[in-house]
């Protein structure tokens, strides 16, 4: 049963699975097992950027396609919800019509970059979707009266995943409350999207999608049209990215241009994937679970070590809290470094 949940695409490695189960179960019980707002925010932001950097994995790992344009599409779909809610009240019917119509526009946008750009070399495609991308994002910054221009949007979801709504006392010392099931629904839609894109990466569509990223001139020479197939892995992606984007902005209340369509956003993704590892699907999940960690804790416990070795020379400055993206950034060196195909890759390969 699990197997064919997995779609058969097995971890392949005892300690790769052991990983994998420990961070679906820290999810699925993350407000019990970790109470409190900055846990529970973090388990849901590890939640929402597994989609994401998955949806990406379908055009870089599968497809071979390098794009900068993702967080356009992830934005799309967080200011779909938004707007949404902004002219249509706070209701479960505003929140379903923005991130499908936020979901509908991304594929569209990127079925047209697509058709008009896949066939030139990639580092020029690459260029096409940084370009489209930056203009998306001086345009969001630029329509206020539509899109609150840099102050951004914020806007109320359904009461029910509201604090305000509870559905009971207390369950293990948590609130049984409306931010609660915020968190489900976020988690559970995300368990679906990831175990779909599990599934389309196993489908011959995905294995046409290897072949065309080992060698794309012997994939059209048998008769396979490596152009339409790689425009529908990046409508599909592009569609999955701007679903991740509206349970964002669910989680968030807000949305505005630094928080959905930074380049920022984009670096994190790129490195969440070469950490995973390319062309694996679970590498998006310990990616993006070792980056969200990093980013929210690592200057704490920077600042812990920092005390430690307060009598010790030069230790002290070298682990200051302030540097903590200079370490940060020593880590992603030694992970390519020791982990050149991803961690999944050397698990599987170790195995």
């Amino acid at each position: 049963m699990i197997v064919k949940l997995l779609s058969g695409d097995t971890p392949r490695s005892p300690v790769l699975a052991v990983i994998l189960l420990a961070i679906l179960v820290a999810l699925a019980f993350a407000p019990f097992l970790f109470p409190g707002v900055r846990s529970v925010d973090t388990a849901a932001r590890i939640c929402i950027f597994i989609v994401l950097v998955a949806s990406y994995d379908l055009m870089l790992g599968y497809g071979g396609i390098v794009s900068f344009a993702h967080t356009m599409f992830f934005g799309m779909g967080a200011y779909g919800v938004a707007l949404a809610s902004t002219h249509m009240g706070r209701g479960f019917d505003a929140v379903a019509l923005g991130a499908v119509g936020g979901a509908v526009l991304a594929a569209a946008i990127a079925f047209l970059i697509g058709l008009f750009s896949l066939r030139v070399r990639a580092i020029f495609f690459a260029m096409i979707t940084l370009a489209v991308a930056s203009a998306v994002a001086v345009l969001v910054s630029q329509l206020s009266g539509l899109t609150g221009g840099e102050d951004g949007l914020s806007f109320r979801t359904p009461r029910e995943l509201t604090p305000a709504f509870k559905f009971g006392d207390e369950l293990f010392g948590v609130k049984l409350n409306g931010r609660l099931l915020a968190y489900y629904l976020i988690f559970g839609v995300s368990l679906v999207l990831f175990l779909l894109m599990l599934r389309v990466v196993n489908s011959p569509f995905g294995r046409v999608l290897l072949a065309i990223r080992e060698n794309d001139f012997r994939a059209e020479a048998i008769g396979y049209r490596v152009v339409g197939y790689r425009v529908t892995v990046t409508c599909l992606s592009a569609f999955i990215a701007a679903l991740a984007g509206a349970l964002y902005a669910i989680w968030l209340r807000y949305v505005g241009p630094d928080t959905v369509l930074s380049f920022d956003i984009m670096v994190d993704i790129l490195l969440m994937v070469v950490i995973g590892g390319m062309g694996t699907m679970y590498g998006a999940v310990i990616g993006a679970a070792l980056l969200v960690l990093a980013q929210n804790y690592l200057q704490a416990l920077m600042g812990v070590a920092a005390g430690a070795v307060a009598g010790l020379p030069v230790l002290p400055e070298l682990m200051n809290a302030d540097r903590w993206l200079l370490w940060l950034g020593v880590l992603f060196v030694l992970s390519i470094y020791f982990f050149p195909t991803g961690i999944v890759g050397r698990l599987r390969q170790g195995r």
